[in-house]
């Protein structure tokens, strides 16, 4: 799956992977012809932490120890129109995850056989596709690990292992949140190799990734750790960053460190081409392993969920606020009558620590939120109108993102709406905004709701910094630097304060189609 954007090819990575793998001898079972159970096969036993200087003089022995547990996974399915949905907002030149395809019929035909026709319904029936992806087991009785992307919306998958045995593959259970998902495989004795996080490797060390690039079959390629905990735009995982090639059709198969061990699950590479330029990403192997044990458990994957639409405190916003270098994430929108409605929180308020842990991003507060089980308490530390509070909030349980993703596309009004006359008398010129009440005939042709208080924008001059933030007609105005406001000579009030206090910014809450938003409009000059 390939589209472009900006110029640059976003398509499918198939990301190899990483798992972290066991302390002085975490290892892999090979089947044993002396036992009805798999025999553990140290991967090593050199001191955890006494790496040998500098790059192995060969990977030979690590591939060979540990390849066996690396599978290929063949997928074979209908074409999803949906799937470019995965690029990643504000990052164009990320690939996101995708298998590699057949590319006959631009990708999304299939290698011969049904070609689309009509279901029994009349619906039109999308095309077959082939897909290869990456995995690995994590069992001696056929437990495998792989990429969620790499078996979506399967009709059929089959396991090649390396002696080039096929074998038919069933779904467990998958994660879409963390891309993760566990198949099985019918069978003894599997080799495989085991979650461990007591050993993590350093940045700089080395790593060897071990899948199916191209459906090529196994391939080892070697690189080092470049980084930990990078953010690519997914919720809930801290990425870490490798430079050993991944291409198309690694996704799912693992990363090993130079004992053998296991360290994560690659799934997307940043490239302006559509392939390896050395910056790849993998799932870690704790967020790997809790996922994979839940669903391999029969367990559904629940997540803490507090009801509200988050975004980023920028610089320029936490300036306007007046909380200097601290950051946090501010509170757009809140679910009508979820954890967080009835709990008291408020659009504006910008959350800062959650149970103490101090919060700086958006997604940082997501993953702490995550971490709650359904009713578990939060404490919130809160910054609203310039004071600190603390809101409680208990827990609900985090709807699937494709719920989510449904009412994120719900949302009411839309589209650029016409903006009725207003009275010059009435009207408020600020910050290169026009500003007028907000009647209730103003209201009804907006399309604005009923609890919605605040001024309507009718005017944006091209040349100001609130045309540069994206403003325009038919914006209403709900706040500034925290307070609410109902007219343009509040917001014109509240640019002088911030002046006066020598602030160069003014943070403002509008409303659009139904969607709550903050920015910071600069006030100097």
């Amino acid at each position: 799956m390939t589209s472009k954007k900006n110029g640059y090819l976003l398509g499918a990575v198939a990301g190899a992977g990483v798992m972290a793998a066991a302390v002085a001898g975490a290892g892999m079972r090979l089947p044993s012809a002396h036992a009805d159970q798999p025999q553990l096969i140290r991967a090593a036993t050199a001191p955890i932490f006494a790496p040998p200087p500098g790059a192995p003089m060969s990977y030979a022995d690590i591939f060979e120890r540990v390849s066996p547990a690396v599978v290929s996974i063949n997928v074979t399915s209908r074409a999803d129109p949906n799937a470019l949905r995965r690029a990643i907002p504000g990052l164009p030149f990320l690939v996101p995850p995708s298998p590699d395809e057949d590319e006959g019929s631009g990708g999304l035909g299939p290698r011969g056989g049904d070609q689309g026709g009509r279901t029994e319904r009349g619906q039109p029936r999308l095309p077959r596709q082939q897909s290869s992806g990456s995995g690995f087991f994590i069992s001696g009785d056929g437990y495998i690990v792989t990429n969620n992307h790499v078996i979506e919306n399967a009709e059929t998958i089959k396991v090649v292992l390396k002696d080039e045995r096929e074998l038919e593959a069933t779904v467990v259970g998958r994660d879409e949140a963390t891309d993760l998902a566990v198949l099985k495989v019918k069978g003894q004795n599997f080799p495989f190799v085991n979650f461990e996080n007591a050993a993590k490797p350093r940045v700089g060390d080395w790593v060897i990734a071990v899948g199916n690039p191209f459906g090529l079959g196994g391939t080892a390629t070697a690189g080092i750790i470049s980084a930990y905990g990078r953010d690519i735009g997914e919720t809930f995982v801290d990425f870490i960053q490798i430079d050993a090639p991944i291409n198309r059709g690694n996704s799912g198969g693992p990363t090993f460190d130079i004992y053998g061990r296991v360290i994560g699950v690659n799934t997307a590479i940043y490239s302006p081409s559509g392939g390896s330029v050395g910056i790849g990403f993998a799932i870690p192997a704790d967020v790997a392993e809790g996922v994979t044990k839940q669903l391999i458990r029969g367990g559904q994957i629940q997540r803490g969920y507090i009801g509200a639409t988050i975004q980023n405190v920028t610089p320029e916003m936490a300036e306007a606020l007046g909380m200097g270098e601290q950051r946090g994430a501010i509170v757009a929108d809140l679910v009508p009558g979820g954890p967080s409605a009835r709990a008291g929180l408020v659009a504006g308020d910008v959350i800062v620590s959650v149970n103490g842990r101090s919060i700086k991003t958006n997604s940082e507060l997501t993953r702490e939120v995550a971490k709650a089980r359904p009713g578990d308490a939060l404490r919130l530390e809160v910054m609203r109108e310039g004071r600190r509070r603390t809101v409680e909030v208990r827990s609900g349980v985090r709807p699937s993102e494709r719920e989510l993703a449904v009412n994120d596309n719900n949302n009411p009004g839309g589209g650029r709406p016409g903006v009725p006359p207003t009275p010059e008398a009435a009207r408020t010129t600020v910050l290169g905004l026009t500003l007028a009440p907000l009647d209730e005939t103003t209201r009804r042709q907006l399309n604005v709701p009923a609890d919605v208080r605040g001024v309507l924008v009718t005017g944006v001059d091209q040349s100001s910094d609130a045309a540069e933030k994206g403003l325009r007609r038919g914006d209403v105005i709900i706040s500034a630097n925290g307070r609410p406001v109902a007219a343009g000579a509040e917001v014109a009030a509240a640019v002088e304060a911030a002046k006066r206090t020598k602030r160069e910014n003014l943070a403002i809450g509008i409303v659009r189609a139904g969607r709550t938003a903050f920015l910071a409009l600069k006030v100097s000059g």
